[in-house]
């Protein structure tokens, strides 16, 4: 690793620790002029690729989760916090799988257990529109099943 201030390459590992986002936080030394930098190392994974219902592929985007999920979660009573975590542990389940590419139905069950734990209703939100809900009959089937 070369030392941001003077460029040489020779530095050392001070300090080592995990950090929250499954990435590994380096306090580096340089031993030619002393100067102390922090890196962060992070596993570079292969980019993955969702399939969407027309069969047009893109990008997996974490952003789009998340937002789906802060939509259904309007006034209920989920923190920021529990939404990014639920977020991390859907991404761990995806990434997880080893698949290249991912349908954005196996993503939005995935979602949606995640959410039934969570939040009754935001859970029938977040349903109502991933499954396109015509009717009021198809949204009462799904109560009944949160009911059951």
């Amino acid at each position: 690793m070369k030392c941001p201030f003077c460029g040489n390459d020779n530095t050392k590992v001070i300090d080592s620790r995990p950090t929250d986002d499954s990435s590994i936080r380096r306090r580096r030394q340089c031993e030619v002029c002393g100067k102390r930098f922090t890196t962060y190392e992070k596993v570079e994974t292969l980019p993955l690729i969702v399939i969407k219902k027309d069969n047009n592929r893109e990008p997996y985007d974490r952003e789009k989760i998340v937002a789906g999920i802060v939509r259904s979660c309007h006034k209920r009573p989920v923190s920021i916090s529990k939404i990014n975590s639920m977020v991390d542990e859907i991404e761990n389940t995806i990434f997880n799988m080893g698949e290249k590419e991912i349908s954005t139905n196996t993503i939005g069950e995935i979602v949606m257990d995640k959410l039934k734990d969570a939040d009754e209703v935001a859970y029938v939100r977040f349903a109502s529109v991933y499954r396109e809900f015509k009717d009021v009959n198809t949204f009462m089937d799904e109560i009944k099943k949160i009911l059951k």
